[in-house]
């Protein structure tokens, strides 16, 4: 399953990680906040309007606001 899948609250960790599929500058700032394959996470909410963007995700003790076509880039196991 994608991350823009993955049900709130439900913790996951990252198994693969489509770089191309993004941009490199948003790819290079993304593996600096720490979101890269092995990373543990969960969604705290989404947005309510239109594509429900953004996705708040939290990976570790931070909560990072993420596009839904980013999460779509990320491939999650359930944990």
């Amino acid at each position: 399953m994608t991350l823009d899948q993955l049900p709130p609250r439900r913790r996951a960790e990252i198994v693969a990680i489509d770089w191309a599929a993004l941009a490199p500058d948003e790819a290079k700032r993304l593996r600096a906040l720490g979101v890269d394959q092995g990373a543990r996470v969960a969604v705290a909410h989404r947005g309510v309007f239109g594509g429900r963007d953004p996705i708040a995700l939290l990976i570790g003790r931070m909560t990072l606001a993420l596009r839904r076509s980013h999460a779509a880039a990320m491939t999650v196991r359930e944990l």
